[in-house]
């Protein structure tokens, strides 16, 4: 297991909520992380935004170990759930919020 691997396995376990994306929380580089950054604004819980828009190990290293080939790429207590659009349907079911009470210990 490379390095690469380690050190994004050490930053899901640091981050209840972890968004790989493009750019950072205070300045996003990409729609689809304002829009991921937006959805969870609206919980408030704390969460993380990792650039990676210039890591192009770690942007490889991420898609082997998701099979999700886009960014952003979002984890929740540690488990990888894909981009808003899938959080968006489970919102819609209302999966969203137990699963983070959840994460949260509430």
């Amino acid at each position: 297991m490379s390095s690469i691997d380690d050190e994004i396995k050490q930053e899901v376990a640091d981050n209840k909520i972890l968004i790989y994306g493009k750019g950072t929380k205070s300045a996003p580089q990409c729609g689809f992380t304002v829009e991921t950054i937006q959805f969870f604004n609206k919980y408030g819980h704390p969460f993380e935004v990792i650039n990676v828009l210039d890591n192009m190990e770690k942007r490889d290293a991420l898609s082997k170990m998701t099979n999700w080939p886009t960014l952003p790429k979002v984890f929740i207590d540690g488990k990888f759930y894909g981009d808003t659009d899938i959080l968006d349907e489970m919102e819609a079911k209302g999966e969203v919020e137990p699963l983070l009470k959840t994460a949260f210990g509430e």
